[in-house]
């Protein structure tokens, strides 16, 4: 079953509406879309040498949520949570480059806060997504509401602010930013039934966790970032 429905990666959609501005970015004004992110907004120095960089140090993350969140949420859910993005991130670039301890020569520090967390409504989710396509009026409200397609309040958001800084000097090298929320459904129907069908199978799949979709999430950053940075630097993901 797992190979079938894939890493569920796909029931996660940015919400531009709900990116955060946290005060961890140096200057959000210049953050702009991406071609590569699927929705991420990004900046980098555009003299930016990335082939000089050769080893990647993952600071300890930071929390920042919204006020009242985090009233609501268990910190042993915090510690959970980011210690699966940092697992994600260090298995995405391992394979490209060493994850190091130390800031130094050649080494890139990727800093990285959690600005927005807010659990599935695991009632509500599995009620909402027990049938492919039942709730009809559901359909177009993530698109009426500001919402990306396919998405319900229910289903879970989750946000993050990222920061690339030299080893050496501390210059901020590059920033971005998104947030996740879930979704029942494929928003992109071009990829035919199959596609739709598959995102809603994994959609169900994670609807009964509360944080499942901010695991999805973490995945889905991890590999994109992976992929960024061995696309600048000229070599293989791995």
């Amino acid at each position: 079953m797992p190979a079938l429905m894939g890493s569920g990666t796909d029931v996660t959609a940015s919400d531009p509406t709900r990116f955060t501005d946290s005060g961890f970015l140096s200057d959000y004004a210049r953050l702009k879309p991406t071609p590569w992110g699927e929705g991420i907004e990004c900046w980098r120095d555009p003299h930016l040498d990335a082939k000089q960089y050769h080893k990647i140090l993952i600071s300890r993350m930071v929390v920042m949520l919204k006020p009242g969140q985090q009233k609501g949420i268990d910190p042993t859910d915090l510690k959970t949570l980011t210690d699966y993005f940092h697992g994600a991130l260090v298995k995405a670039l391992k394979p490209q480059m060493p994850v190091v301890e130390k800031p130094g020569r050649g080494v890139v520090v990727m800093r990285v806060a959690l600005t927005n967390l807010v659990p599935t409504g695991v009632a509500e989710s599995v009620a909402g997504t027990l049938v492919p396509y039942g709730f009809i009026a559901e359909a177009g409200s993530g698109v009426a509401t500001g919402r990306p397609a396919g998405s319900t309040p229910y289903l879970g958001e989750t946000g993050m602010e990222m920061q690339f800084r030299d080893g050496v000097s501390g210059a901020v090298l590059g920033e971005c930013r998104d947030t996740e929320i879930g979704r029942k459904y494929a928003a992109d129907l071009d990829a035919g039934a199959a596609g739709a069908a598959q995102t809603w199978a994994s959609g169900y799949l994670n609807s009964f966790q509360s944080w499942s979709y901010a695991k999805n999430a973490f995945d889905k950053w991890a590999s994109l970032t992976a992929q960024r940075i061995a696309e600048l630097r000229g070599v293989k993901p791995g």
